[in-house]
């Protein structure tokens, strides 16, 4: 119950922070934004790391630097993906396999979970799919359609490996996998940046939402590295990965951007998911 919440609630946070994100980018290069955003969060891990600590060993700070990659390596493939205009297809098959993989090795990893959290968990896969459901400005056909579904296959596996890497700490690490984590993945992405010459100034006028962004990030992260030491990673990774949800509602309610019936239907679905991987 207390791993469902926690994972619930990282992405409720995820969610927020990708919003952000989001409107971050319409402003200015993804790349810039995504780069700056986990710099802004270095302030707060380190404050983290003095107030809530934990056992430092090696092995946590390279399985989370691995993780820290990874997320990386997905962002800047989802970008790749959605800059083709193919949101309709990138988003929804990005966001279910970033949630099946992590499944997956969880059932093979861990033991199998009772049959009504794993009906959950399943549930929480099928509303990722359904919310994550965009109207695209440009249809992909042809080979060109193949290039992006692996595009987009790529980036959920790079996201679901993430989740994976992250629960092979150790309970006892506290945020030390966060800090691997953002210095592996703040190192590769101000490599990135240089060597296609991304200019991070162009980020200084939204300032405010890249902050929020790095903030949320983080955050999420320390939510989900405590869900998945409290439960299996087969049901708390698609919980966490239900981030698409909170950030839909935040578009609503604020942008007022219309629904779709097929994203009603997905919400109904991550309720019935957190009902049932609680049970």
């Amino acid at each position: 119950m207390i791993a469902v919440f926690l994972a619930g609630a990282s992405a409720l946070v995820w969610g927020t922070a990708d919003y952000c994100g989001g409107r971050a980018t319409q402003r200015a290069p993804a790349l810039a934004v995504a780069v700056t955003s986990q710099i802004a969060s270095l302030p707060l891990l380190a404050a983290a790391v003095l107030v809530l600590g934990g056992d430092l060993y090696a092995s946590d700070l390279l399985w989370g630097a691995g993780a820290g990659v990874a997320g990386l390596v997905g962002l800047v493939l989802l970008y790749r993906g959605l800059s083709t205009g193919a949101m309709a297809i990138v988003a929804p098959v990005t966001a279910v396999t970033g949630a099946l993989v992590p499944m997956a090795i969880g059932l093979v990893t861990e033991r199998v979970p009772p049959p009504i959290p794993l009906a959950g968990a399943a549930c929480a896969i099928v509303a990722i799919a359904l919310v994550s459901v965009a109207p695209s400005d440009r249809a992909a056909s042809g080979s060109g359609t193949t290039g992006i579904i692996l595009l987009a296959l790529a980036s959920g596996a790079a996201f679901g490996l993430f989740f994976a890497l992250f629960a092979q700490t150790s309970e006892s690490a506290g945020v030390w996998p966060l800090v691997g984590a953002r210095v592996a993945s703040v190192a590769l992405g101000l490599v990135v940046v240089a060597s296609i010459r991304v200019p991070l100034r162009a980020v200084r006028p939204i300032t405010a939402w890249v902050v929020v962004t790095g903030v949320g990030d983080i955050a999420a992260n320390w939510l989900y590295l405590l869900a998945v030491a409290d439960g299996l990673l087969s049901v708390v990774a698609p919980i966490a990965a239900l981030y698409p949800v909170s950030t839909v509602l935040l578009a609503l309610t604020i942008d007022k951007e219309r629904v779709r019936p097929v994203q009603i239907i997905g919400l109904g679905l991550a309720a019935t998911a957190l009902v049932l991987t609680a049970v």
